[in-house]
């Protein structure tokens, strides 16, 4: 399937949103797969967008390319932003999570919920380029 370019700012979220939902009908995803694959790459797209971009005071670029095999759909994204690894923050999140509300830490709350949203998340940085992939099982959702 064709992937998606945009520019590394807010006003291309829509933009995602729309390409994840015409990527999750063509892979037959059931409603609530697809609502949680369109969260996880929400909650990781804005954080590239304001984090890796907006606060490091640089422009860039969000790449998105979607796989779909017989028994999974995958979504990976490349940036040029900050280099942040996402999982790294997962322990801290869950942690977080678990305190009461006057307790927990800001922060880490997205990642914890694109992490839990997809059957697969990896991070890796490959060539100068941040890469996070998103999986779903197909199988698992219809």
């Amino acid at each position: 399937m064709q992937g998606l370019t945009v520019a590394g700012t807010l006003d291309a979220l829509e933009a995602i949103a729309r390409y994840i939902k015409a990527v999750a009908d063509r892979a037959g995803l059931d409603r609530q797969t697809a609502y949680n694959l369109r969260l996880a790459v929400d909650e990781v797209t804005t954080n590239i967008i304001l984090h890796g971009y907006k606060e490091a005071g640089i422009e860039g670029q969000l790449h998105l390319c979607a796989s779909i095999e017989a028994d999974s759909l995958t979504i990976s994204v490349e940036d040029t932003g900050m280099t942040y690894n996402p999982q790294s923050m997962q322990a801290k999140a869950l942690h977080s999570v678990q305190q009461p509300p006057e307790l927990r830490s800001i922060g880490g709350l997205g990642i914890f919920l694109a992490i839990a949203s997809v059957d697969r998340f990896t991070y890796e940085q490959v060539n100068g380029f941040n890469r996070t992939i998103l999986s779903v099982n197909i199988a698992s959702s219809q």
